[in-house]
């Protein structure tokens, strides 16, 4: 199949295009090169892989690779609450207004597979969110990227997927993601201060999220047009709990502090049975990937490209 994958050199694209080109697949990515990175180089010689530099909200573009895709998979977006709250404009514009123009400009039998957020859930109040928890979301970056769910759910041949925190390594390296933040820390900084540690959140590897999108794709009767939860379920943990484990492979100090708050405020539990159901199972734990992400911060010296 022909798939056309947009924001394709961030930290989830860069690693996901080697699963569809491993499996046959040819891609067309399109990316603006925001933060002038190169994680695509390694496919540059793939004779099933096509680079298209260009603006997500440019519709030229965008409408010339859309003619002959097989597959949409709209991962463009500027990524968590702070940029979004950076960029209001920029963040509607990208996380929504153009992902309902693709939802509105697809043709039918065009396969759409769209990346939501646990983001969208809010806060929890202690229950477990599942597929039919009612969305809350609290932050710009939520609510576009749920207004965009939306979009494509009322055409036909789509899954949205709603992500956990996503952590591990990437061609595109991110260490402002929870786990990945606290293991950086963890190995050049050796201590850690949390705040409101009690908040829960659910995480899943990046080759998980990968394989999820793969799964579908390659079930895509038994799947489409409906809403997946993608996360480990036996990574539902406090922020605590999450640096304790982190502390398990290296010489973390945690300390505690009540006396200002945390300016994310996202706390939920969450529930994959749905996709689990189907026959998608998680690969990777929570120790694969720490192992994984001190062997990357003991190569690289920054934080690296994280989305500030």
């Amino acid at each position: 199949m022909k798939i056309l994958i947009t924001g394709a050199a961030g930290y989830l694209g860069s690693e996901m295009i080697q699963h569809f080109l491993d499996a046959d697949h040819s891609v067309v990515a399109i990316d603006n090169l925001m933060y002038e990175h190169t994680s695509l180089l390694r496919y540059a010689t793939t004779d099933k892989f096509k680079f298209v530099k260009g603006d997500i909200r440019n519709k030229d573009i965008l409408s010339e690779h859309m003619a002959a895709a097989d597959v949409i998979i709209p991962l463009a977006a500027l990524v968590g609450f702070p940029l979004c709250d950076q960029s209001p404009r920029d963040a509607k514009e990208i996380n929504f207004e153009i992902n309902e123009w693709i939802a509105k400009n697809k043709r039918p039998e065009q396969k759409v597979i769209y990346p939501c957020t646990n983001s969208g859930y809010g806060t929890s109040a202690g229950g477990v969110c599942t597929e039919e928890s009612p969305l809350n979301p609290i932050s710009l970056y939520g609510v576009t990227k749920v207004q965009a769910e939306k979009a494509y759910k009322e055409v036909d041949n789509h899954v949205t997927f709603r992500l956990a925190t996503v952590f591990g390594p990437s061609s595109r390296m991110r260490a402002d993601l929870l786990v990945n933040n606290f293991v950086y820390k963890a190995l050049k900084e050796r201590i850690l201060v949390l705040y409101e540690c009690k908040f829960m959140r659910n995480y899943v590897h990046i080759q998980d999220v990968c394989r999820a999108f793969m799964f579908v794709l390659e079930n895509w009767d038994k799947c489409k047009n409906e809403t997946y939860n993608v996360g480990n379920d036996s990574i539902n943990m406090n922020k605590l709990q999450l640096a304790q484990k982190v502390a398990e492979h290296t010489q973390l100090e945690i300390m505690t502090a009540e006396f200002t708050s945390d300016p994310d405020v996202r706390d939920y539990i969450v529930s994959s049975q749905k996709i689990y159901d189907l026959g998608f199972e998680c690969k990777y734990d929570l120790d694969d990937g720490i192992r994984q992400l001190l062997n990357v911060y003991s190569i690289i010296d920054s934080p690296w490209y994280g989305n500030y």
